[in-house]
């Protein structure tokens, strides 16, 4: 099976509502979506959103490491010597990671559909379901009240409450949202690198005195600020969880050894794939540091490619993977099958993904 060259295209798909961060608002999810062909008619397919605020690629950016850089490096490579094809694709380029995960996922797909394996079995196979959360975007404290209680119905036990617009308002959010969904639901609280490190702590050291059963806190600082991190996780009891500052296994051994997080976000886009994923799990491993499964505002593709990766590891706890429940339609036909919360991959080779509708390729 040997790659023939890249075809790239763009999907859009219409969200439920607005998703609302303390980096930006999203009225529609518009990804690129990879189809890697190969010499006997065997797609690979993968993904890769823009996602500028946080990995800083764009659209056109993504479709330029493509076409420019990675597809010529990688037309001739025999999917079966995996390693060698995935060795070419990262050194392809620097940074780039979105388009990098997006070749790298369907370099993948292929290497499952070759040997006739799902790719959680071929990572590991430790169970084929997991649990998502799901999102509150930060908006007026009603809205985010009804958004809670809404997901709930939807049969949602763990919400990721978006803050950090408004510290003030913050806790009355988190407040009004544990009075409206019942002490059972579990709450994480992401504030995007929206906070100082005085103002997490003091925020969070509230939210602890008055028993709302934050179960963690989510990138309270910038990024670049591991120290602060670090200050923040020791001063309060709530678990830290590190996103913008973990994109590759470096980072992930650099907040590791300075003990500044107690959780790792592992998102495929910011990664560049799967296999730099995986790195970051035998790092966790290594010192027992627990690992989360997250998203950007991706399709099911590259979700379905995230929810192999989760369930094939054991040292990946916890999941974010909710982006196609927040979509209003799903134009993927195959990959996982999404029940309320519950994530489950299919045991057909691969990701398991059959087609995608409504692609406007290049």
């Amino acid at each position: 099976m040997i790659i023939t060259g890249i075809r790239t295209g763009i999907l859009s798909i219409p969200l439920r509502k607005p998703f609302k961060t303390a980096l930006r608002t999203v009225e529609t999810v518009s990804t690129i979506v990879v189809a890697v062909d190969t010499d006997d008619g065997t797609i690979g397919f993968g993904e890769a959103p823009p996602t500028g605020p946080i990995t800083g690629d764009s659209l056109g950016g993504i479709r330029g490491a493509i076409h420019e850089y990675i597809e010529p490096r990688l037309k001739g490579k025999e999917i079966r010597n995996l390693e060698d094809t995935l060795n070419s694709l990262e050194r392809s380029c620097i940074k780039n990671t979105s388009a990098k995960s997006a070749v790298d996922i369907a370099i993948h797909d292929l290497f499952g559909k070759l040997y006739g394996i799902p790719l959680f079995r071929l990572f590991g196979g430790f169970r084929n379901k997991v649990e998502t959360d799901l999102t509150i975007s930060v908006n007026s404290q009603n809205e985010m009240v009804a958004d809670s209680k809404e997901a709930v119905k939807r049969g949602f036990r763990i919400l990721k409450v978006k803050v950090g617009l408004d510290p003030a308002l913050d806790i009355k959010r988190i407040q009004s949202i544990r009075e409206a969904v019942g002490e059972t639901i579990l709450i994480r609280v992401d504030a995007n690198q929206g906070w100082t490190a005085k103002e997490a702590v003091r925020i969070m050291k509230k939210l602890e005195s008055a028993n709302l059963g934050i179960e963690l806190l989510e990138q309270p600082v910038l990024a670049h600020d591991i120290e602060g991190l670090k200050k923040v996780k020791d001063s309060i009891e709530t678990p830290v969880l590190a996103d913008e500052s973990v994109f590759s296994a470096i980072d992930a051994e650099h907040l590791i050894n300075s003990k500044a997080a107690d959780f790792l976000n592992i998102k495929l886009m910011k990664t560049g794939g799967l296999r730099s994923a995986q790195r970051i799990c035998s790092i966790a491993e290594l010192h027992g540091v627990e690992c989360f499964m997250g998203c950007m505002m991706e399709s099911k593709i590259s979700v379905t490619a995230a929810v192999h990766l989760a369930c094939a590891k054991s040292i990946i706890t916890r999941s974010d993977l909710d982006s196609p429940s927040l979509c209003a339609k799903d134009p993927v036909i195959g990959g996982i099958s999404i029940d309320g919360p519950w994530l489950t991959v299919p045991e057909t080779p691969g990701l398991g993904i059959e087609r995608i509708d409504g692609v406007v390729w290049d």
